[in-house]
């Protein structure tokens, strides 16, 4: 029986390469972050859909955007860094007060989201998952512990208003 638990499994992220891309990512937010260092960090991702209609050709385009996401419990706040694949650059934080949003939800359909209004003229939503075997599009991290933690996070401070 459990040769084929094994078997069927799937495949298992490789926790060596993990732990350097945890550490990539810890030194790229920290060094956009004031104060990085009092941040947990997970690796989210955000999607750009558009759809286009030539006449007989119709379909649409997704554009992925990596993120690295700390947050701050004490603070109440979530500082969001772009990034690449495979993480060899950055581009500048965006921080999002809890206090100084408008409004803040989990979306699950139909993707699993955690969504940010921060006015009235734009949103951020945060896609996350415990592991992605797409070096290509995605940061290869697993994260499963932090992820939960941050979900319960946001749904338990952030979400709420």
């Amino acid at each position: 029986m459990g040769l084929f638990s094994k078997l069927f499994k799937g495949p298992e992220p490789d926790m060596e390469k993990s732990a350097a891309n945890s550490a990539k990512m810890r030194e790229l937010f920290d060094a956009a972050v004031p104060d990085g260092h009092k941040y947990r960090l997970i690796f989210g991702y955000t999607e750009d859909v558009s759809r286009f209609n030539y006449g007989f050709v119709h379909g649409s385009k997704t554009k992925i955007g990596n993120l690295i996401v700390g947050w701050d419990e004490q603070g109440e706040t979530i500082a969001v860094v772009p990034t690449v694949p495979d993480l060899s650059a950055r581009g500048e934080a965006t921080v999002y007060r809890r206090a100084d949003i408008l409004k803040a939800y989990r979306n699950k359909y139909p993707t699993d989201a955690f969504v940010i209004y921060p006015d009235n003229s734009g949103y951020i939503a945060i896609n996350a998952y415990d592991w992605l075997d797409d070096e290509k599009l995605y940061v290869y991290v697993s994260q499963e512990a932090e992820l939960a933690a941050f979900t319960e996070f946001f749904t338990e401070r952030f979400a709420k208003k």
